[in-house]
């Protein structure tokens, strides 16, 4: 058997093996948690805050941080990694950090992430549209990853939905909803009353009292202009 011939078998014999590891190109929805301040305690009141108003969606949520505000390169990177994993969330990588707080990140075991789309508010559009034709009850949670979410019925106090793009109630909203929750800032929450508990797009949200402030007692379109929500009536 010549060279030729033996790579020729070599190439034939290793092809029907089953390979034990392969690595893939793929893609992955994640969060970015812009931080904003250097104080801890800051920072801690505020995550305390966000996660009490929907602790169930935020468990377990793989996050990015976004440190493009932060200017000290002494700034704690350990301390913040250890406030966020107390509370159940995971950081897979910082991104838009100085070089000094990369280098943290590095020798705490987390990666530096190039900022792309995703990570500069510009997310994948919707792909697919989540319908339930039902009333959503109190301790309910219903998610539309990566889509819209059109819900026939009433989302009762207690009860919470949530997608990736638009949220469509074809009925009352009474607990909480949340759009836009992969970061897609044209996401809309349209109901056809609005007496929520909470209303969130992209991050940014309102709870009850700032929805009566806005007369978002009828049908109504809510969405996100800059950094706040509006809301505008639609026909009944």
């Amino acid at each position: 058997m010549d060279i030729s011939d033996t790579l020729t078998f070599l190439e034939s014999y290793t092809g029907m093996q089953t390979p034990r590891l392969e690595l893939k190109g793929s893609s992955f929805t994640l969060s970015v948690l812009h931080i904003n301040s250097q104080d801890m305690a800051v920072i801690t009141a505020e995550l305390d805050s966000k996660l009490a108003i929907a602790p169930q969606f935020f468990l377990g949520a793989p996050l990015v941080v976004n440190l493009s505000a932060i200017k000290a390169s002494n700034f704690d990177l350990l301390g913040l990694k250890e406030i966020l994993t107390s509370r159940q969330l995971i950081i897979v990588g910082i991104t838009s950090a100085l070089p000094e707080i990369n280098e943290m990140a590095k020798s705490i075991g987390l990666a530096i992430i190039k900022s792309g789309k995703a990570a500069s508010n510009q997310p994948q559009m919707p792909k697919t549209t989540k319908i339930v034709k039902q009333n959503i009850r109190s301790g309910q949670q219903i998610y539309a990853k990566n889509g819209d979410l059109i819900v026939i019925g009433a989302v009762g106090n207690g009860a919470e939905v949530i997608a990736d793009g638009s949220i469509h109630i074809y009925g009352t909203l009474r607990g909480k909803a949340m759009a836009g929750a992969a970061g897609d800032r044209n996401a809309v929450i349209m109901a056809q009353k609005i007496e929520a508990e909470l209303v969130s797009i992209a991050g940014q949200y309102w709870l009850t009292e700032n929805l009566q402030q806005n007369g978002a007692a009828q049908s109504g379109c809510i969405r996100l202009e800059g950094e706040s929500l509006t809301v505008e009536s639609l026909p009944l």
